[in-house]
């Protein structure tokens, strides 16, 4: 707030020297002239120090420049009160820039705030002490309180928690934990106590990455932004040179009084100024950034943004980034014995950490007896487990033809019908005969459909990219409705085909989660990564889904061409009202107020324009997902 005071200081220093001199202008002309001057020089200090900075150590002349000649211009031909009127105007709207870019920074300062720097620390002795946060290190337990802003990157310790993750993900429903899971800094314990273990230092939390990212981003401008930058040089000295000749040719070539020739010059100083060519781009896209942070997306740059908008394909890794990363149990076929045989499946999972056991033991939430708890498990290198219980062995693992004989045509109908849906099919035998089938898969995320069919509708390329095999790869694309898939792909298969895809559209995207995708990632347009995979994928990708949402990346999307309208509005508008003055100041009846109203109004209007984009974008109203219900929902029946 007090930057934010600071800011305006010198406009209503202005304001209030300009009243001064209205009030005393009729009866102390010569008081009330001072008071313009003042206002002259009170209010356009700042900027003509700026513009005489950069031409002195850069060479270069800006708008800055071209108001405080226009305004020197105006009090030598004696309108000291049109001179103090126009630095007002244009004190006034580079107030409202600064307001701006202060309002984007605001989004670091208020993360900044919301990281705690003290923590408190559970001792050898679980007693309680206070220390900054800097000085935790990795594997230290921390308590924290009911309502607490969680320090730190860590996982749970405690039973259960319930926690706000709205400042990394957007979520304003808090999110139920369970032991071990994760928890981030700077989101806040909404549940009762909850002690974490430290997993990260403080300056590797997702939360500082964050803030690093979102610096980063602001200091990185689109390339609309970074012409106009280049193009107001010239502009510049376009406009130095033509306003002489202007006077020139009205007074020798038209008629026109020298008081005239000056006076029309002076307003061609001021409306042919680009002030509000110069704001159409970066407000805006400061704004976007902003948003877009806010709402859980990391963009490293303006530059980044612009590009998604003139995405024409896109490719997406399968595991982890379109399916959960995790197989679950989608089919269960019983042949006898089912109570039984569920227990002894899940008493033999239990005793190891594969992925596969754990779905298994997950999806059968079932009370084991004390007996078949204790059975002993050997495992069967590259097959699965073995156990004997009632003088009868039970193997689990794999289904394999050369190894499990089954004569029944119906079952292997079965078998064959769940391999062709691209699952995993466990089999648990006793004394060689099939007792049952397990069908597992890792299935796409809940709304994995809906962004691919929102990417479909924008006409953008869709491909699935993976290093599983082609029945399970084909499954997921299906369900998914992706229009290209390649399976069976090495990290260097990714790279290619994202180079490949780079040199037929131009502007590609890339999204993925692991160390493998890394150099697919470098390599198309826009690399994405998934917040919650590989430091090496989000170092490398120029956007990042904080909270592997999907859903964010096409937010991303709708954001970056509203920025792209608004831009387009701002540049269009501003040339317009341009030309305009421009000629009415040539047919004689623009005088200096009212061009400097116009001039200086356009760049004020063009900055709002652009703040619209800190609002967060309405719900996406283009067509939803092909099916309403889940495909892939657990099937259990016994035969």
């Amino acid at each position: 707030m007090t930057r934010l005071i600071q800011t305006f200081i010198p406009t209503i220093g202005c304001l209030l020297l300009i009243i001064l001199g209205l009030a005393t202008q009729s009866f102390v002309p010569f008081l009330s002239i001072i008071f313009y001057l003042g206002a002259i020089s009170f209010g356009g200090f700042k900027q003509t120090r700026e513009g005489l900075t950069e031409l002195w150590q850069e060479n270069t002349l800006n708008v800055d420049l071209l108001m405080a000649l226009a305004a020197i211009g105006a009090c030598l031909i004696g309108d000291f009160l049109e001179g103090a009127m126009l630095t007002f105007i244009f004190c006034l709207s580079g107030a409202l820039e600064e307001y701006t870019t202060s309002k984007s920074q605001q989004e670091i300062t208020a993360l900044m705030n919301l990281q705690p720097r003290k923590a408190q620390r559970l001792t050898a002795n679980e007693e309680l002490e206070e220390i900054a946060v800097t000085d935790l290190k990795i594997n230290d337990r921390v308590f924290v309180p009911k309502g607490g802003t969680i320090p730190i990157d860590g996982y749970l310790e405690s039973q259960q928690a319930t926690v706000d993750e709205a400042t990394l993900s957007g979520e304003s429903v808090p999110v139920e934990k369970v032991p071990h899971d994760e928890l981030f800094a700077g989101t806040i314990n909404r549940g009762n106590p909850l002690i974490l273990q430290v997993t990260k230092k403080s300056d590797e939390t997702v939360f500082a990455k964050i803030i690093q990212l979102v610096e980063k981003a602001q200091s990185t401008p689109t390339k609309t932004a970074s012409f106009i930058s280049r193009i107001e040089n010239t502009y510049v000295k376009g406009v130095l040179v033509v306003v002489p000749l202007m006077i020139l040719v009205s007074y020798f070539i038209f008629g026109w009084s020298f008081q005239e020739s000056f006076y029309r010059g002076i307003v061609l100083l001021v409306v042919a100024s680009p002030c509000a060519l110069v704001a159409s781009a970066t407000p805006a896209t400061l704004a976007a950034l902003s948003n877009a942070a806010r709402n859980g997306v990391l963009i490293k740059g303006g530059l980044h943004l612009e590009q998604l908008a003139d995405l024409k394909a896109i490719a997406f890794d399968k595991t982890g980034t379109l399916t959960k990363g995790k197989p679950i149990v989608t089919d269960s076929y019983f042949v006898k014995d089912q109570n039984l045989a569920q227990q002894i499946l899940v008493s033999m999972e239990q005793k190891t950490t594969h992925p596969l056991a754990q779905a298994i033991v997950t999806h059968f939430d079932i009370a084991i007896p004390k007996d078949i708890q204790k059975l002993l498990i050997e495992e069967i290198t590259g097959f699965g487990l073995r156990t004997v219980y009632q003088e009868a062995q039970w193997i689990v693992g794999k289904w394999e033809p050369e190894k499990t004989s089954i004569a029944e045509k119906e079952l292997l109908d079965k078998i064959h019908l769940l391999e062709q849906q691209g699952k995993t099919v466990i089999v648990l035998t006793k004394d060689n005969q099939l007792i049952a089938l397990i069908g597992l898969l890792d299935v796409p995320k809940e709304n994995a459909q809906q962004v691919i069919d929102y990417f479909n509708n924008q006409q953008i390329d869709t491909s699935m990219i993976t290093g599983d095999n082609q029945g399970t790869a084909a499954a997921i694309a299906e369900k998914i409705g992706v229009q290209h898939l390649l399976a069976n792909c090495t990290p260097s298969d990714k790279t290619h085909y994202a180079q490949q895809q780079k040199e037929k559209y131009t502007v590609t995207a890339m999204v993925g989660d692991g160390v493998n995708d890394a150099p697919a990632l470098a390599t198309a347009s826009l690399g994405v990564a998934m917040g919650q995979g590989t430091d090496v994928a989000m170092e490398i990708a120029d956007i990042v889904l904080v909270k592997n949402d999907l859903q964010k990346l096409s937010y991303a999307h709708r954001l970056s061409l509203r920025m792209k309208k608004i831009i387009k509005q701002n540049i269009i508008f501003s040339l317009t009202v341009i030309c305009l003055l421009i000629l009415s100041n040539f047919l004689q009846f623009l005088n200096l107020p009212l061009g400097v109203i116009g001039h200086e109004g356009s760049t004020i209007l063009v900055i709002l324009n652009g703040l619209r984009l800190l609002k967060p974008l309405p719900e996406d109203t283009s067509k939803k997902s092909r099916c309403t219900g889940c495909p892939l929902q657990p099937n259990h029946h016994s035969i």
